[in-house]
């Protein structure tokens, strides 16, 4: 049976259609690092913008349920492992949406969403701490194609910065960094754990549980927020709401779903995770549009192409390691 599974995830088609829904949860993400940084410019608290999200997104999720398998089978698997699900749903969403949020107000959407890509190779960097098999090796040619997109991402960084980077903007940067590799990292520690235990859980299951999980956490996180800054406003709660909703729930259920399909398969899963380079691009429309921010200059325009060809590397090797040939029409596109 476990074999039947492994040979399911390694499915071609299974990449092609984990690729693609990576690229659409990559759409709805990105409004996270939009309504993030609407929120700094009105002045609201970076731990409410966090604590805010993960409290709006339980209530929702727990009206959806019914119709996604219900709740009764993942309040079982998390009192059975109590211990494991607080620890990578801590790690999965509280360290990385409290980095997120505190490096709002650091800059402009597409800088935060830039740096986030760290997060294409922190996946496979994380495998040989996590994987006991043939998944802890690290893909040596998908980590090629991640480096050139992170070349792609500094190029962006630097070009900001004017060439250089103050203290400021290096917190910043490492904060981000950090929770670039707590998202993948919770993630897979999840699906590791529940493999080892032989639970069968879908990917919006999985979202709903460890939120769930994490709520002691954000409780707490709201308390910390109360003391220093008071009660939250009203338009910070909207736009909590709606990172709730496009981020929390349809995004992360779409990217579990697509990590899901390819967990067994480690370069098709590094492509799947490299989907979300594509942030950089959608976060600069949306910041543009929606929240007025300036456009880019010619050097990062320049880097987000480069991160783009390291996406399409991403996708090709990753078509190799299942033994898809990409088709004449496909390599032109």
């Amino acid at each position: 049976m476990k074999q039947s599974n492994l040979t399911d995830h390694g499915n071609p088609k299974n990449v092609v259609a984990a690729i693609a829904i990576a690229l659409l949860s990559a759409l709805f993400f990105a409004s996270t690092f939009v309504f993030n940084s609407a929120a700094s410019n009105e002045g609201g608290y970076w731990a409410w913008i966090a604590a805010l999200r993960y409290l709006i997104t339980l209530p929702i999720m727990l009206l959806i349920m019914p119709f996604f398998g219900g709740a009764r089978p993942v309040w079982q698997a998390i009192l059975l492992h109590p211990k494991q699900w607080l620890l990578w749903s801590t790690i999965g969403f509280v360290v990385f949406y409290l980095c997120l949020s505190f490096a709002a107000a650091s800059g402009p959407s597409w800088l935060i969403a830039g740096t986030f890509q760290v997060t294409i190779v922190a996946g496979m960097l994380c495998a040989p701490f996590l994987y006991s098999d043939k998944r802890a090796k690290i893909p040596k040619w998908p980590l090629a194609a991640g480096s050139l997109v992170l070349g792609g991402v500094l190029m962006m960084q630097f070009s900001h910065a004017d060439g250089k980077l103050e203290l400021e903007g290096l917190i910043a940067m490492a904060v981000v960094i950090l929770g670039a590799f707590a998202f993948p990292l919770g993630n897979r520690g999840l699906l590791l754990h529940l493999e080892k235990t032989g639970s069968e859980l879908n990917a919006t299951q999985r979202v709903f549980g460890m939120t769930l999980a994490s709520q002691p956490m954000w409780l707490a996180v709201a308390v910390f927020s109360f003391a220093h800054a008071g009660v939250p406003s009203g338009d910070q709660v909207l736009l909590a709401g709606g990172v709730a909703i496009f981020a929390g729930i349809i995004a992360t259920i779409l990217f579990f779903k697509a990590t899901g399909l390819v967990r067994n398969n480690p370069s098709a899963l590094a492509a799947t995770e490299a989907m979300q380079a594509t942030e950089v691009v959608f976060a600069t429309i949306g910041g543009v549009l929606w929240v007025g921010e300036m456009l880019p200059s010619a050097q990062s325009l320049c880097g987000m192409a480069v991160v783009i060809t390291g996406l399409i590397l991403f996708s090709l090797l990753a078509r190799r390691a299942t033994g898809i040939q990409a088709s004449p029409a496909a390599t032109s596109a």
